[in-house]
């Protein structure tokens, strides 16, 4: 083989390990970051991070129990994402 060709090669296996690390570490579940504007945002749940402030965030979790009983009681109304 060429020079040209096993450099190629070479490249070729690198970006596959680097592509399947990184498939490893979407694999990891939730992340948080805090972001320019002073907001908390998690990622993982979707496509997008959800982003609230403090406040917005407290209030969130002091409703918990409150969205497990909806949930519980909306089951089956609700879909699920696989």
């Amino acid at each position: 083989m060429s020079d040209d060709a096993v450099a190629m090669k070479a490249e070729l296996e690198r970006l596959r390990a680097e592509n399947s690390a990184l498939k490893t570490n979407k694999e990891k579940g939730l992340s948080m970051k805090i972001g320019e504007k002073g907001g908390l945002s998690v990622y993982g749940l979707g496509r997008f991070p959800v982003t609230l402030y403090k406040e917005q965030w407290t209030k969130l979790l002091a409703m918990k129990e409150d969205i497990l009983a909806f949930i519980q009681a909306n089951g089956d109304k609700l879909k699920t994402k696989e």
